[in-house]
């Protein structure tokens, strides 16, 4: 079913958020209701908004130092050319936020984040402020894949306001919203970084985590490639498999077939089939810390606001880990 209107106002959140709510009888109960809600309200910030929104706002002619949309596309080398599609046709007012040039590019790992201060002039040259609510699209056939990505990456710096289009490029193109070719050049705006360490986990913490098991691990890729059977495309010298402890949610399962994130309760119930309780505290990872992110995505439209992101991933946990902390199924016996 698509969920092409459907938007994520925290007041959609999980009840267990909401302390008191159903005890109360009346109208009393209705003033702690909205109490209740905005308490919330000003942790949790939509996640997500529709087309249509988006659309209106544009033609209403929101677009602007309050209001900035970025193209986050990214697709692998050799397949489609995310910048010269975004000089082709984006939405309207739309920037390109290059995810190659906005990281660690020191880093031998394949997407870690950048500075604080990196981070904080790429944005700004985006026309992006502290008082800016951002949203974050991409073009993948699949409705989003790089787009949470950069959703988590202001969550990271500090940056609340920040959401991801539903459904993507893929329905704002086949719900026929206005696209342009022309490039936005908006005004520099002064963006400051702070860096919420709760949402990111090192090596270290992780390698930490298999003996205390503190988090609960959960990897976003596909099946195959997370039990070993498939290799990692596009990779040279990087075997496939998971570490050890984790469970497997395939990022392309929080999605509908039309490409719109699936409700709340649809995604609480793949949480419970996976046995991972939302309750407790949540590593995702994956690859390279992208569609891991889809995770803390799904996560947070259920309530849960922070997940945690392993930066480095598979990719550096590969380069890096004992061994014995690598499970494979693959034939050769190696991760």
């Amino acid at each position: 079913m698509a969920q092409a209107g459907w938007e994520v106002p925290a007041r959609g959140l999980s009840r267990e958020l909401l302390p008191g709510l159903g005890r109360e009888p009346g109208r009393r109960r209705g003033r702690v209701k909205r109490r209740a809600e905005t308490m919330v309200q000003q942790v949790l910030y939509r996640a997500l908004v529709s087309t249509r929104w988006l659309a209106e706002s544009i033609r209403a002619g929101k677009l602007g130092p309050s209001l900035r949309v970025l193209d986050g596309s990214w697709y692998s080398p050799g397949t489609r050319d995310a910048r010269k599609e975004y000089l082709e046709c984006h939405v309207p007012g739309a920037s390109f936020f290059d995810i190659e040039e906005c990281k660690d590019k020191s880093s031998p790992y394949e997407m870690m984040l950048p500075s604080e201060a990196g981070f904080a002039d790429y944005v700004g040259h985006l026309g992006i402020s502290n008082d800016t609510h951002v949203v974050v699209y991409d073009g993948d056939h699949l409705g989003s894949y790089y787009a949470p990505r950069v959703w988590w990456m202001f969550r990271v710096f500090g940056h609340r306001t920040v959401s991801v289009l539903n459904g993507g490029f893929r329905n704002w193109l086949k719900e026929g919203h206005p696209v342009t070719s022309e490039p936005s050049r908006p005004e520099p705006a002064v963006f400051k970084a702070t860096l919420d360490r709760s949402l990111l986990k090192t090596y270290e913490q992780v390698l930490e985590n298999l003996e205390s098991k503190r988090f609960q691990l959960v990897d976003s890729r596909a099946q195959g490639r997370y039990l070993g059977t498939e290799p990692e495309p596009d990779a040279v010298g990087l075997g496939s498999g998971h570490i050890r402890g984790s469970a497997n949610m395939p990022f392309m399962d929080f999605l509908t077939e039309d490409g719109f994130e699936k409700s709340p309760e649809m995604l609480r119930a793949m949480f419970e089939a996976k046995q991972v309780d939302l309750a407790k505290p949540l590593i995702a990872t994956c690859r390279k810390g992208v569609t891991a992110c889809h995770i803390a995505l799904a996560a947070y439209l259920c309530g849960k606001p922070d997940v945690a992101i392993y930066d480095g991933s598979w990719f550096e946990w590969f380069h890096r880990a004992p061994p014995e902390t690598r499970v494979s199924q693959a034939k050769d016996g190696k991760a």
